[in-house]
Parts: C-alpha cells; structure tokens; sequence
C-alpha cells in the first residue's frame, strides 16, 4: 500500500536539504518496492515554489488541501518572521487529518514550534537559528545537533543532515537490513550519530568535537545577545583559557573570541535578511553595545555594513512580486537611521 509523504516547501528552500529526504525515499522504494512511498509537493498557497537558486518548483497542491499523508516535512531556509508566515503556520496547527510523523528540515522544525506541535519535544533546525528558536519558544527544547531522530517528530539541521536523518527515520520504520542497503547505495561507511553537533560539521572537522569543546560551544550559542568572556566559557566548562584555545585551534581553526563573534555576526545576518527588527535592535540582540560597533564587526566579517546588507535586500524584495502582508524590508530599510 503507497504511503504518500508531503513536502511542504517555503521560499528559498535548499535543494541539498530536501533532496536528502526525498533521495532516500526513492532509493527505499528501488531496494523494496513493497515500501511505495509516494511525494505530495506543498506550497502555502498551491503556487509554485522559488528555491534559493531561484528555480521554480510546481506542487500538487496547496498545505491546506495536502489530504492524507503518512508523513509532513517542513522544508524551510529560515524561521516564520511575517504575518503571512504565522498565518500559514495557523493552516499546519488545523491538517486534518493530521500526519502520524510531522518533521522539520533546515529550519522547518521551526515552523511546526510557531504551530504548537512542539511544545514539549526536542528538535533541531540550521545553527544560525538554533539561539533564536529557543528563545522564541521556551516550551520546545532546541538542539544543535545534526538531527533529531523523535519517531513523530524528526528534524534535521541544514546541509547533508536531512540524509542522516532520513536513513536513520527508514531504519526504524523498515530495520537495520534496509538501513544497510541505504548506506550502500549512498556509498557511506556509516551513519552519522544524531548527537554529532553542527559546529564540528560546519568547521570541516573529521569528528565529534570533544565534549568540553562541545559544552563550550552549547554556551556561546545559548548566549549571543550577552556574550561571556573567554575566562568565563572555559571557568563553566572546567578547562583553563590556555586548554579551551588549545581546543579551538584544534578542532575549528579559531580561537574562541573569533568563533563567538562569528556565531554573533552570523545571527546578526540571518535577522537582517529575514526578520522585522531594526538594525539596532539587530546590534543589540547579538551583543554588540552599539551601532558603530556592530557596524565595525560587521563590515569586517562581510565587506559591507548592515545598512548596505539591508539596502540589498529590500531591493531584492522591491524586485519580486509579494504578498500585502507580507515582512516588507524595503519599508523597514527606509526607515533606518543613516549612521547604521
């Protein structure tokens, strides 16, 4: 009997994040046809959906209208930020019937807390938002892990994430001798553990991060908007500043100040392009104690300050037709004072 599993796809999608679940799909139905999953392609609306290369992608139909599915996966580059984005999040709260597994891919998982089918649950969504999800939602416990393997509610972080987690969601639904065949096919020697944290993939590191590197990495990220001296990280995490640099030259090529300016100036950039807030706010949020500063950081990690990222992308916006309600940067851009 087919299982038809949905793809809820969001604007700016990733490729390489849904093609993770949706390739080991295909290649389960080709090593056992008696599987027949089937895909469902959703979009907000039922209009065709833009990835982040800026190919368009038609769906069958729209979230409302997705009709019995076995399995939902929320495909999404970023958190909800507009009026429009809840309002479709409201949509996902009322499926009826609603999905026995409900998962999240890059920050999809996002979109399922936004819709209060979290609360209670664990997950994961790409790094740069990991900080900003647990903040929004106290109630949903926010990993940065690579995924999260919940039986009913699976989610994988940006990146080649969405394969682990797919291969070890068809593990569990079909068994280990499925899941070897899987690892086959995709020619990998083995299954990457779900505690394996982002950090040490994004840095190109050939391993788990050590714990301690670990911890220390949890406590930057949980702490953007207040930043904590070096002194303080390696007190919390019980090393001496010298073994925590020692750690960080090691395993991420930084020392851990340049680490944590980058997961500030990170965040700093994702809530430029996606969210409503003020450059200033933005500054402020991400621990800097000023424009000027945040200004100087910003323009040193990225060529350009944030005015300008933000003048690009209401341009951007201004380029592309929109919904009324939908976050209007251009406004906000015009609304900026000039020294930011």
């Amino acid at each position: 009997m087919a299982q038809r599993v949905g793809f809820w796809l969001l604007p700016g999608f990733h490729l390489l994040e849904w093609a993770g679940v949706r390739d080991a799909l295909g290649a389960a139905n080709a090593l056992d046809p008696s599987i027949g999953y089937e895909e469902r392609l959703l979009s907000a609306d039922g209009a065709p959906v833009a990835c982040s290369l800026g190919r368009e992608f038609a769906v069958d139909a729209p979230l409302a209208a997705a009709g019995p599915l076995a399995a939902l996966f929320v495909v999404a580059p970023c958190l909800p930020n507009s009026e429009a984005d809840h309002i479709a999040c409201t949509t996902l709260a009322a499926l009826a019937p609603r999905p026995d597994v409900l998962g999240g891919i890059g920050s999809g998982a996002g979109w399922l807390a936004a819709a209060g089918l979290l609360d209670g649950a664990r997950c994961t969504v790409r790094w740069a938002d990991v900080a900003e999800l647990a903040q929004r939602h106290p109630a949903v416990v926010v990993s940065a892990q690579l995924f999260e393997p919940g039986d009913s509610q699976p989610s994988a972080a940006g990146g080649g994430a969405s394969l682990d987690l797919a291969l070890h969601w068809l593990g569990q639904r079909h068994g280990p001798k499925l899941q070897r065949e899987l690892l086959a096919h995709f020619g990998l020697a083995r299954l990457r553990p779900a505690d394996e944290r982002q950090g040490a993939s994004r840095a190109g590191a050939g391993s788990a991060m050590p714990p301690k590197l670990s911890e220390a990495v949890a406590l930057m990220e949980a702490n953007l908007a207040e930043p904590l001296a070096t002194d303080d990280v390696a007190q919390l995490v019980g090393v001496s500043r010298r073994q925590l640099e020692r750690l960080f030259k090691q395993h991420l090529e930084e020392l851990p100040a340049r680490w944590y300016m980058q997961l500030r100036l990170a965040r700093a950039r994702r809530l430029l392009l996606d969210g409503p807030q003020s450059i200033l706010q933005i500054g402020l949020a991400c621990g800097f104690a000023s424009a000027p500063h945040f200004s100087r950081a910003y323009r040193a990690q990225y060529g350009h300050t944030p005015r300008d990222e933000r003048a690009q992308r209401a341009a951007a916006w201004r380029a592309a037709p929109r919904s009324p309600t939908a976050f209007n940067p251009a406004a906000i851009a015009a609304e900026e004072t000039p020294h930011d």
